[in-house]
């Protein structure tokens, strides 16, 4: 029986994505690896790849798709001694493909007449199983189905396909075991309470009211802009942010900055203000370790190593790809990854890993001549350092004598279910600390 290939979740948080390209054509012949289609998540344009072998049958989705739902059948895969005739024989499900709204009304202005219900489709292959845990099991179609009639369970099978997914070959020659019958949760002596709804905002229909007679242009949402909304207004209602404010004076830095890049020149290296922040940052949650944490809902989690997030700004939204292991990376090293990470974030082509994870972030406004601002905490991060610009003020030295100073003005937002107050200080003094004194951040 012709196997489903279905739209495929990309990333943990992953609910629908638009089917950019299709790489193959009706026809083709495909092995497990060979890459299917391009597929644009909220966040970058990945590539999917095939994980069985087999002949497109029929493609069900047209490229330039949007909105089409996670595990929405896309093209149908046939095995050896099948035919597209077989396709024909067992209609697909309707694909789940969001297309734009039309009017109620027909030429005349009446009403227009409801679509006749249609004929229910064919079985397709068995639902996504869950493992005990509730997290998702990955595996193909193909192997659901033989799964299935075999009286497998998946989650007792380690998959051998892209990212662990079960494929084919993985349960071939399983052997089926007894599963264990879930007990019924008990149901909780009394109910909680509804968590209070946050206040919706005016509707779509009630805004656009509002500016009725008024020339504008309607400018549709793409999936990177309602992630970023849903997330940011989550964060901001849910996460107990306060901020932490220092001045720091950056002349120092930038004296030690214009060294290195002369000695750096043979190299292709040059050193920005921000590869030291991001020095001084990883290195400040060593110093102050019980501030590399992330909230994890019921509990902390205190991490080792300190991974960086930096924003970076694109078209339409931003990234925040995660340099691991800051800590212990030269500047130059630093340098030249954020370089390739910023490049790869504006042309939509980071990988999930690459943006996901990360204990601290930092935001950088300052080279838009932004002297200050408060930035919002990602979510599980512990904290952000929003940064502006260097300006040159007059300050008053050590020696109570009045001097002109580059000073550089961040704000820390801090989420205080994970970091308290006098925790925040001691942490953002280690950041100021280190900027003020680079020579320290390479001993």
């Amino acid at each position: 029986m012709p196997t489903e290939i279905l739209m495929p979740a990309l990333s943990p948080t992953m609910e629908e994505g638009t089917l950019a390209k299709w790489l193959v054509k009706e026809g083709d012949t495909v092995a497990s690896g060979d890459l299917l289609a391009e597929i644009e998540t909220d966040k970058a344009t990945m590539e999917f790849e095939a994980v069985d072998e087999g002949v497109i049958g029929k493609i069900l989705v047209p490229e330039g798709s949007e909105g089409v739902k996670v595990n929405t059948a896309i093209a149908v895969l046939l095995a050896d001694g099948e035919s597209a005739d077989d396709v024909d024989a067992a209609p697909a499900a309707k694909p789940e493909v969001s297309a734009p709204e039309t009017g109620v009304g027909n030429d005349n202005g009446g009403p227009k007449e409801a679509p006749a219900p249609t004929t229910a489709p064919a079985s397709p292959a068995p639902a996504a199983p869950a493992a005990a845990d509730g997290s998702r099991i990955f595996a193909s179609p193909l192997a659901r189905r033989i799964a299935a009639d075999k009286g497998l369970d998946l989650a007792a099978i380690s998959g051998s396909g892209p990212r662990g997914r079960i494929v084919k070959a993985d349960v071939e020659g399983a052997t089926a075991a007894p599963k264990a019958e879930a007990q019924p949760a008990a149901a909780p002596a009394t109910a909680a309470p509804a968590a209070a709804a946050a206040p919706a905002g005016p509707s779509a229909d009630a805004v656009a009211k509002m500016y009725e007679g008024r020339n504008y242009e309607e400018v549709k949402l793409d999936g990177m802009r309602k992630t970023i909304a849903a997330r940011l207004s989550e964060a901001k209602q849910t996460i107990p942010h306060f901020y932490l404010r220092r001045d720091i004076q950056l002349d120092a830095l930038l004296k030690f900055r214009g060294e290195l890049n002369k000695q750096l020149e043979g190299r292709g290296v040059k050193l920005s203000v921000n590869d030291f922040i991001i020095k001084a940052v990883a290195l400040a949650l060593q110093s102050v370790p019980e501030a590399n944490a992330v909230w994890a809902g019921d509990r902390v989690l205190q991490m080792k190593a300190s991974d960086v997030a930096v924003a970076v700004a694109i078209e339409g939204g931003l990234f925040t790809p995660v340099l691991q292991d800051a800590d212990m990376k030269s500047l130059s090293s630093l340098s030249t990854e954020m370089k390739d990470l910023a490049t790869r974030a504006r042309d939509r082509k980071l990988a999930p890993h690459e943006y996901q994870g990360g204990s601290f972030a930092i935001s950088n406004l300052g080279m838009f001549g932004i002297d200050n601002f408060d930035a919002i905490v990602n979510p599980p991060h512990a904290g952000i350092l929003a940064v502006g610009s260097g300006v040159k003020k007059p300050v008053v030295g050590a020696d109570g004598e009045l001097k002109v100073a580059t000073v550089m003005s961040v704000t820390m937002s801090v989420d205080h279910r994970v970091i308290d107050g006098a925790l925040g200080a001691n942490l953002l003094a280690a950041i100021v600390e280190n900027l003020e004194n680079p020579m320290v951040m390479l001993a």
